[in-house]
């Protein structure tokens, strides 16, 4: 019967362990995303999170949490805006404006007809 509580114990402090180094991680990369925050103020929460780790992960989150959230939302909000845009330049994907303007060009140059250049405007404008 001994053995079962050992176990279960073991659990509850591992759980309870990997969900400090959880929280421990964010407040770190928390700290290095905040550009608001200067150097001094920085090192002294390093400082604070190397010698009194569980107080000074506490004190951060009740102190700065509402801040975190904003901070990795931006983030979050920045890598979608940047994805997106890599894939519009990768894609090479032009504006409805863009298309009709090649086809007027085409259409000028009298590579195209008239038919054709409708069919490419109805197309890039659908």
């Amino acid at each position: 019967m001994s053995n079962f509580w050992g176990v279960f114990i073991l659990m509850f402090e591992a759980f309870f362990f990997i969900a400090y180094l959880m929280i421990l991680f964010q407040v770190v990369v928390d700290l290095f995303r905040d550009t608001k925050l200067g150097p001094f103020a920085k090192g002294v929460w390093i400082v604070a999170l190397v010698f009194l780790p569980l107080l000074a992960a506490i004190a951060y989150v009740i102190t700065r949490g509402p801040g975190m959230a904003e901070r990795q939302r931006a983030t979050q909000e920045q890598r979608l805006a940047s994805g997106e845009a890599y894939i519009r330049q990768v894609a090479g994907g032009q504006s409805a404006a863009d298309q009709i303007a090649s086809a007027k060009k085409l259409l000028d140059a009298g590579t195209i007809s008239p038919d054709e250049f409708a069919k490419l405007k109805a197309k890039a404008l659908a």
